[in-house]
């Protein structure tokens, strides 16, 4: 089973794997969009992601990181 818009912890640590020297602070949500949708794992409808979904990401990122 594949990773879903709502999994947002493990699409965060996800990211961080795939992108550790990036800051999830300064990514802009097209580009995270994208690299969402990129992600091996990802197997949800593209068009199903929103700024909030794109928000909680973004932060679960940022967590994870701390």
């Amino acid at each position: 089973m594949g990773l879903k818009w709502t999994d947002t912890l493990d699409i965060a640590i996800e990211l961080d794997e795939k992108h550790p020297d990036v800051d999830p602070l300064k990514i802009n949500f097209v580009d995270l969009r994208n690299w969402v949708i990129e992600l091996d794992d990802f197997d949800d409808d593209p068009d199903h992601s929103g700024e909030k979904i794109l928000e909680a990401i973004q932060m679960a990122w940022i967590e994870e990181r701390e």
